[in-house]
């Protein structure tokens, strides 16, 4: 078993890790930021390091001062998170040269798969089924490519090989748009992602984001634990997750999750990861792979009683998965409402001072959060503040805890998105289920409209 981790993040998901880490026995070391020093994990490791200032470029995105904290520690690994280096195989590699664990892929598998191309072609190659596409980089050929267009169908989608989280990426819905979009996106690409290469796809106008969860040992051993629907988005951001997706059939979950494993096994994967994909008119399409924990793993955890935080460590320290594909059995239905400080409307960031923090209780009723009486909200950093998920034996039950943990949570001194998410909860479609990535946002453009008497 590892005896000390350095946990490279900050706010929720560094104290979920920090609890998985303790639940195990295993020492802990919190690595901060001066705007951090007072983080609920940072006074609950048994070790603290500050890294830098407040600015991620001088903290938490500093490489060298991450794995000195290591050193000086005498840490064996070290846990990413999500977000900040998390599928940086530059710092995967940094880390394993340098003698300590990389809690994740290798820096190889994080590579293959943060290039959108080449994991495009890796699991084609491994049977995934995939968004009909280019197959490679666009070139400078306008001929060429507009015969690709053509053969795919329009709309199209312009995507940059390195991009991801929603950015780097434009829809064509005309021949004569396509050349401007390609080679605009190709600039916007290589200043964003130091990558200008780009690639082209099919663009499929009413789909769903469905997601399967994975764990391998990078052993030659690997699972499935279902699936997520995560169509409930505004600007490509996941808002509202759930699991398992409704509609999903317990054949077409066996029939992709098996793809999944075989494709993990494949390509030598270690650890936890998601296969994201578009789900349209019953079929799947790949659109990227997670090399890391995500954020929306609770509704996972709770439908399959599997901690995938604890098993990250486990495969870590060498272990073959304990856990096979016949021992994974879904119950109930869970669903995640992200908790962020930001203004419900305008969606403008809200840091500040929390004065007053009440979470809410009950059965199926889990919180994960940071934040507590007094602290004090920073500016540089993300948004989200906390995941409040809830479990019950189906998803009417579910939608109706979650409405009473909404209106029970009370957060002062801030603004917070927890107005949207009562509004999303009382939606009819939601409450239907299956809605497409697109729905959130026509919603909340119709209620803009009506409040201001258009239409």
């Amino acid at each position: 078993m590892l005896d000390k981790v350095v946990i490279a993040n900050r706010g929720e998901i560094a104290l979920r890790v920090l609890r998985a880490c303790h639940a195990l026995g295993i020492k802990t070391v919190a690595v901060h930021s001066t705007a951090d020093r007072n983080l609920k994990h940072v006074g609950m490791a048994d070790e603290s390091v500050c890294i830098g200032p407040p600015s991620p470029a001088e903290s938490y995105l500093n490489v060298p001062r991450i794995i000195a904290a290591a050193e000086v520690t005498d840490a064996q690994a070290i846990h990413p998170g999500y977000g900040f280096l998390s599928e940086n195989a530059d710092f995967a590699e940094r880390v394993e040269k340098s003698g300590f664990i990389f809690i994740g892929p290798t820096p190889d598998v994080i590579r293959l798969m943060g290039d959108k191309v080449e994991a495009i072609r890796a699991m084609k190659a491994a049977g995934v089924p995939c968004v009909p596409g280019s197959g490679g980089p666009l070139g400078e050929d306008i001929a060429a490519n507009t015969k690709i267009a053509r053969e795919i169908g329009y709309p199209v989608i312009i995507k940059a090989a390195g991009g991801g989280g929603g950015r780097g990426m434009r829809v064509v819905h005309t021949e004569a748009h396509l050349a401007n979009a390609i080679q605009m996106t190709k600039s916007e690409a290589k200043a964003a992602f130091g990558n200008g290469e780009v690639y082209m796809e099919k663009f499929l106008e009413n789909p769903r984001h469905v997601e399967i969860q994975v764990l391998a040992d990078g052993q030659g051993n690997a699972i499935h634990l279902g699936e997520r629907d995560c169509s409930m988005q505004r600007r490509h951001q996941k808002v509202v997750e759930e699991a398992p997706a409704p509609g999903i059939t317990p054949e077409q979950r066996a029939e992709i999750g098996a793809v999944c494993v075989e494709a993990c096994k494949r390509i030598g994967y270690r650890g936890a990861g998601t296969f994201e994909f578009l789900y349209e008119n019953g079929r799947f399409y790949f659109i990227e792979m997670n090399t890391r924990i995500q954020v929306e793993h609770p509704v996972t955890e709770l439908i399959t009683g599997v901690d995938l935080v604890r098993e990250q460590l486990l495969i870590a320290a060498g272990e073959k998965l304990s856990i096979r594909q016949e021992d994974v059995v879904l119950n109930g239905h869970s669903i995640e409402c992200r908790i962020n400080a930001e203004d419900p409307d305008t969606f403008m960031p809200s840091p500040g001072t929390v004065k007053r923090f009440e979470a809410p209780g009950g059965p199926g009723v889990r919180v994960d959060t940071h934040v507590y009486d007094g602290y004090r909200i920073p500016p540089n950093y993300d948004s989200m503040i906390g995941k409040l998920i809830v479990h019950g034996r189906d998803r009417e039950t579910a939608i109706a805890r979650m409405r009473i943990a909404l209106s029970e949570m009370v957060v002062e001194g801030i603004k917070t998105n927890l107005p949207l998410q009562q509004r999303i909860m009382a939606d009819g479609g939601f409450q239907a289920g299956g809605q497409n990535i697109h729905y959130l946002e026509k919603r909340m453009a119709e209620a803009r409209e009506k409040a201001i008497g258009i239409g």
